[in-house]
């Protein structure tokens, strides 16, 4: 499975409906109302072709839009960060700068214990539930290092390598 159709897979499926509801049933309707109610009698009702292409384009920048209000919502959730505040943040900042931030300053993905099967940030080194280890560190700070280091990059205390 590709990573594009994990991704995909994060939004949510109300989202998936109220997209495809919006983006399909607002344009027949709109449709259904220029050519009965606003086009005068003995005109021709269906000169639709000039109206067509516009029409599309805000069906599919509609779909979009939603789509992507539903992704922040679903990876904001998986990330333990507030789904409520970065979904309104998407929604009412303008030109989509707020679906920006989001992508700029949204948090690394949670890992889970391998002890216990918690969900814990990936800056922790230690369960918060259970206090066992999740990450290697450092034996003198005991914060986070990489695998490869040779010295803690907080203290320079020196690793053993194994």
């Amino acid at each position: 499975m590709s990573r594009f159709n994990e991704e995909m897979k994060v939004i949510p499926r109300a989202a998936w409906y109220v997209a495809t509801v919006l983006c399909v049933v607002l344009p027949i309707l709109a449709f259904m109302y220029w050519a009965l109610v606003v086009v005068p009698e003995g005109a021709s009702r269906f000169p639709w072709f000039p109206f067509l292409f516009p029409g599309v384009l805000i069906s599919v920048s509609l779909f979009v839009f939603i789509l992507l209000i539903g992704y922040i919502a679903g990876d904001a959730r998986r990330r333990g960060m507030r789904v409520v505040l970065w979904v309104l943040l998407g929604i009412f900042i303008p030109n989509a700068i707020g679906i920006i931030l989001y992508f700029i300053l949204r948090d690394p993905l949670l890992r889970r214990c391998p002890a216990c099967g918690v969900s814990a940030s990936s800056a922790f080194s230690f369960c918060p539930s259970c206090g066992g280890a999740i990450t290697a560190a450092c034996p003198s700070c005991r914060s986070a290092v990489e695998p490869g280091w040779a010295h803690c990059a907080r203290c320079g205390a020196t690793l053993r390598t194994a």
